[in-house]
């Protein structure tokens, strides 16, 4: 379970990165890192990926944190049965469970999701996001993957 500190450290540093947003960022306004490709921008959200629901009428934020608690629980039984080497799993195992709290953290203090990463090439632009948001692609990108080659590596040696 030595992976949970990765988990906490993700939640961490998304609260921090948050908090700094909140205190520095004006709402709404570009302010350029990179220009032509990204910007610090403070926005927030009321649903999930790509604000799914964030209309909803306030109730997806208790549907969003019953769920996100859900898939932590899940995938904390699923860490604590992996074997103490195998990185390939526990690895996004603990990226998931970390931003999906941080994001938790925010629904439960502020009643949406602080965003502030925007990323855009041109006219088109990417949704806005936050260390969480990026915790949990990474891990669920890894999972898929790391999954698939395991399975293929386990039928090989069949």
């Amino acid at each position: 379970m030595a992976w949970l500190l990765l988990s906490a450290a993700i939640i961490v540093l998304d609260q921090w990165s948050k908090a700094w947003v909140l205190s520095s960022l004006p709402e709404y306004t570009a302010v350029p890192v990179i220009d032509g490709f990204w910007n610090w921008y403070r926005t927030y959200n009321t649903g999930a990926a790509f604000s799914f629901l964030a209309d909803a009428g306030g109730w997806q934020a208790i549907f969003f944190t019953v769920l996100a608690f859900a898939i932590c629980g899940l995938l904390g039984w699923w860490l604590w049965r992996t074997p103490r080497g195998d990185w390939r799993q526990a690895l996004p195992y603990s990226l998931v469970i970390g931003g999906a709290l941080g994001n938790v953290i925010d629904r439960l203090v502020h009643g949406h999701v602080v965003d502030f990463v925007q990323w855009y090439w041109r006219g088109h632009y990417w949704p806005a996001f936050n260390i969480a948001d990026a915790a949990i692609v990474g891990g669920a990108v890894g999972i898929a993957l790391f999954g698939l080659f395991d399975g293929k590596r386990r039928k090989a040696g069949s």
